[in-house]
């Protein structure tokens, strides 16, 4: 007879993670649908709900946590990523999450997120770019194209947009990838694999701000225009889009170049699509800002490494310190070795 001792624990459903607080989101706003897609996936890693914590700082996305029926942590603008950090540190089992918007996290939180990114703690961190301030209603972000008219810039920004993939990948990020809040499937897919990246796993997510920036990415959202607009990546799969999955994308040394498939070029000549390769994914990521030719906009993994996490690292320090206890003396640890004395 099974007890309650060697009963299997129930499995966990979206419901589980969905809390009793009433959701306060503009109406369109693509955070409902970001929120879904979460609390739809986290029931698939078999991890307790006790261990998971969504960490945020200040904005629109930040009540997230509120949202999510697991500890959280509504921080303070721009700190999110050094909180989650030291969360992880300091208890490696926890589950951590990270919920910014562009604007918290790229700009006063900019510091935060290149270290955190070369740092690479096993954290999942989601960034919802809608390409403007919502929160404060309606200044431009540093993901705001430029000439882009708002409330703080009433003549046009004259700033150069940050590109969050190239910037990511440029700050050693372990794993990158884009998805969109009207694309539910894909969503699922791509925070699926960030949440079995080991390290820190960063997903741009296209999130329209129906208020003070809508339609931001309708060239990737609507039927109309998808197919041609949007390049979908897959591990070991040609780069292959268009409304009839006519066109390709080759490289010429390290230029990519549109092709046309019925022009006498068969997909084997194409770019195959490669995880591990930093050149490429490096590539992909510029091209939102190639001017020569129009290129579609990737989504999917971009790029992901394996390589040690930083509370790993420093748990190892201390298991290590641990074993030398009593063999330095603490004026030793703190003087160091560069040491002199004056007569």
């Amino acid at each position: 007879m099974e007890t309650l001792e060697s009963a299997a624990p129930a499995k966990l459903t979206a419901k589980d993670f969905a809390s009793d607080q009433e959701i306060k989101w503009c109406p369109g706003c693509g955070d409902y649908a970001i929120l879904k897609q979460v609390q739809t996936v986290l029931p698939e890693t078999n991890v307790a709900l006790e261990k998971f914590v969504f960490v945020s700082g200040i904005g629109c996305s930040s009540r997230f946590p509120y949202y999510m029926s697991t500890y959280g942590v509504h921080s303070i603008h721009g700190r999110a990523t050094a909180i989650a950090t030291g969360l992880k540190a300091a208890n490696p089992e926890l589950n951590v999450w990270v919920v910014a918007g562009d604007g918290d996290l790229m700009s006063i939180g900019g510091n935060h997120f290149i270290h955190m990114l070369r740092r690479n703690p096993n954290i999942k961190l989601l960034m919802f770019n809608n390409q403007i301030y919502g929160l404060t209603k309606g200044q431009y972000s540093p993901t705001s194209e430029k000439g882009k008219v708002t409330k703080s810039t009433p003549f046009g920004s004259v700033d150069e947009p940050f590109n969050p993939a190239e910037l990511a990948l440029g700050a050693k990020a372990s794993f990158f990838a884009r998805t969109l809040d009207r694309d539910p499937k894909h969503q699922q897919v791509v925070i699926n694999r960030a949440s079995a990246h080991h390290g820190t796993a960063m997903v741009e997510i296209y999130q329209n701000c129906p208020v003070f920036n809508d339609n931001a990415f309708y060239l990737y959202t609507e039927k109309e225009t998808k197919r041609e607009e949007c390049l979908f990546l897959e591990q070991g799969k040609p780069l292959v889009f268009g409304q009839n999955e006519d066109k390709g994308i080759k490289l010429d040394g390290l230029n990519p170049v549109i092709v046309d498939l019925g022009g006498g070029i068969n997909k084997e000549e194409l770019w195959i699509h490669d995880e591990k390769d930093k050149h490429k994914a490096l590539i992909l990521s510029r091209f939102a800002d190639m001017t020569e030719q129009h290129f579609p906009r990737p989504f999917g993994v971009f790029y992901q490494e394996n390589r040690a996490c930083i509370e790993e690292d420093l748990n190892r320090q201390i298991h290590e310190a641990k074993a030398k206890k009593g063999k330095l003396p603490l004026n030793r640890i703190l003087s160091g070795d560069k040491t002199w004395t004056i007569e």
